[in-house]
This record gives structure tokens, sequence and C-alpha cells, in this order.
């Protein structure tokens, strides 16, 4: 077993969590909640989108919540089917026999989520892309696979998760955010985004991060470089080769480049930690132990798993971000990945088609917080980046 392989996931039957019954995988969602609404005698079907839960303002609630939702979540019906080897894998094949010189950076073992017709199109994306970062922090990192989603060791459905995104705003975690919300959320159709993301993975210790970028255009008679704003700036300037501290992207961030590429410099010391890689003549491949990014803009939602920078004849170097799309189906992207055709219009988006003026990117970093730690991560705040473009 390598390091992107987990193990099997139950098909078709699976063994309901309350009353140990059998039933098909596709129906155990409605069998479990059913438990759920008989023992707090209220009506709720996810179906009518107008559903309450207890308040989880009040303590003694919230822990009874907390109980019932770890005993009662289910597991994602992205799932119920295996993609052999694992989509990190069968990504790392296709990049290391792709023609020409490049260097590629990847995150370990994450699964893909897709949108699902009649279910979550068109608002679940930020929910998927949270069950891409979870099935990556479940296998990847043991300490979060303990405390996440009450230890059960897989990737709950929306509904499931919407009821934990609840319990930590009940908690205190980004109040102010949930106030948007009415501090509900389970059952209804609303996006969310990285606020919530962060919040969510903050509930369990996690150290869970977001970083801003802007974007904006001077006035035609003034040109600027970048303005840097942010604690990350290290990341994103170019330094001098003769610096020991330099950052591992200084031969390729020119000394005036744009807002797009600066991002896509970031994305890249994130995933190489300022590690520094030789041109091999090959396509290299390295996993890194980071976890995936939340990649937010306007409109929609996505993860990057990685990012490839490949060499021109020019000498020049393009970057490019390796993304899993909630938009896309998995049947499609494995066929793609596995076959080795055509999974490139699928996974790589080069710095050109970054045209949005504002993007947002939630992390994890390593470790579990505690006592005044835990405390602060209540209040969520970000590292912010503005630039402008040239």
């Amino acid at each position: 077993m390598n390091e992107f392989e987990c193990g099997r996931i139950e098909l078709m039957w699976s063994s309901c969590p309350f009353c140990t019954l059998q039933v098909l995988s596709t129906e155990l969602q409605r069998h479990a909640n059913n438990h759920f609404e008989d023992e707090d005698q209220e009506d709720v079907r996810l179906a009518n989108h107008n559903i309450s839960v207890d308040n989880p303002m009040q303590p003694a609630a919230s822990v009874s919540s907390e109980e019932n939702i770890r005993r009662l979540q289910v597991r994602d019906a992205n799932l119920k089917r295996e993609v052999k080897h694992g989509f990190m894998t069968l990504l790392k094949n296709c990049l290391e026999s792709e023609s020409g010189n490049s260097i590629n950076i990847l995150s370990g073992y994450t699964d893909h989520f897709q949108s699902l017709k009649f279910e979550d199109v068109g608002w679940g994306c930020g929910w998927r892309n949270i069950q891409m970062l979870a099935s990556h922090l479940l296998v990847q990192r043991q300490e979060a696979r303990e405390v996440l989603f009450g230890g059960v060791g897989f990737v709950p459905d929306i509904p499931s998760l919407q009821r934990w995104l609840e319990i930590a705003w009940g908690k205190g975690f980004d109040a102010a955010g949930s106030d948007d919300f009415d501090q509900k959320i389970y059952g209804k159709r609303t996006w969310i985004g990285t606020t919530e993301c962060a919040a969510l993975f903050r509930s369990f210790g996690l150290r869970a991060r977001i970083a801003d970028f802007c974007f904006s255009t001077p006035p035609d008679d003034v040109v600027k470089p970048p303005q840097v704003i942010g604690p990350m700036d290290k990341y994103l300037n170019r330094s001098d080769a003769s610096d020991p501290g330099s950052s591992s992207n200084a031969k390729c961030c020119p000394e005036s480049v744009n807002g797009q590429q600066l991002l896509a410099n970031w994305v890249w010391s994130y995933f190489s930690d300022n590690s520094r890689f030789s041109r091999s003549g090959c396509n290299q491949v390295v996993v890194t132990e980071k976890a995936p990014l939340y990649f937010q803009h306007d409109g929609h939602s996505r993860t990057i798993v990685g990012i490839q920078l490949k060499n021109l004849p020019n000498g020049m170097q393009q970057s490019n971000l390796l993304i899993l799309d909630p938009a896309h189906k998995t049947q499609v992207l494995e066929s793609c990945l596995s076959k080795k055709v055509g999974w490139q219009r699928f996974i790589k988006r080069g710095v050109h088609t970054l045209k949005k003026t504002e993007y947002q990117l939630c992390y994890v970093d390593p470790g579990i917080a505690a006592g005044p730690e835990l405390e602060k991560l209540k209040t969520l705040d970000s590292s912010r980046f503005e630039f402008e473009h040239l």
C-alpha cells in the first residue's frame, strides 16, 4: 500500500450507525435521519430545506446535538464507488508521462467529490471542497483523523457537515459570520465560502488559515509595481539570489509580474515549503505533506491539489495550478486520468485563466490547537495581499 491508498469503502449496502440495520447505501442518509427525527421529536426533512435544529447557542443542547451528529452522520454518497489507486496516484502518473520538462508538487491522498444533480448542483461547491480537504486530512494526518467529525474516520455528507458548522458557530467560532446565516444552515441550499470552511475545521482544533488576494487596475497614466500587504510577502517578492533567506521561487518570479502570477507564486511557495528543486531534464513529481487549498472566487470554489512549473523552450517558466473541480464528474475525471488522455483540460489552470479581481485561499497548518490558542482561533482573520495590475 503506497502513500495514496486507503481502506476500501463499503459498496451497495451499509450498516445504520444507530440500529445496525443493513440498508442500501443510497438510502442510508434518509434512514439515519429518521432516527434523529424520532429521538428529538422534530418533524425534519432535508427535502423541505426549511429545517431548524435546537439552538446551538445553548450549552446543554450543543453537547447533546454534537453527540447525536457524531453517531448519526452519514458517509457521503460520492464515495460509493472506489477509484482504483486513488486520484492523486493517477494524476502523478499522468504528470510523469507528460511530454516536456516540468517540476510538479502534489498533495498526498485526496478524493474528488462532485456536485450531484437534484442534490447540490448550483450551490454545493463549497461543501464539496470541504469534503476534498477533509478526505486528505483523514488519511494523511493522524492527529486530524482523531478529532475530525467525532473521530468517525470518514467524510460525512453535506447535511452532516451543515450540522457540524452549526455546532462550530454555537461554540463561538466565527460568531460574526454566523449572523449572516442567523446561526442556521442545516437543510438550506446556501452558498458558503472560506470563512465557513475555516470555522468548521477550527472548531475541531485544526489550524485553518485564510489568505485574501485582491487585484486592482491603476489609472492609465499611472504604472506602479505590485504592492504586497501581509506577513507572507516573502513568498511573493523576488529575493536576491545571494540572500540565504531567498524563497524557492525567486527565479520564476521576475521583478515585474502581475497579481495573478504572484498568487501562483504564493501557491508554489506553500506547496514547496521553500524547498529547492533542480532542473532534471525530465518531469519531476514531488509529493508534499501540505494539505490541498480551498480556492474561492466570485461564483465558484475549487480545490488546488498541487502546482506545476513547466520549463518552456524560451527559458521561461509557466505556472499551472492543478485543480479538482466539484463541477466535474468523478467518473469522467477518473477515466481521463486512467487513460492519460484529455485530463489536462480538467486539471490544469494557467495563470492567464485567473481573471477575477478577488480570490481567497483556505489552508490547514499541521497540529491541533488547544487552550488559549484554540480560543483565539474563534475569531477569524486573514493575511491580505493587495496588488495593482501592471
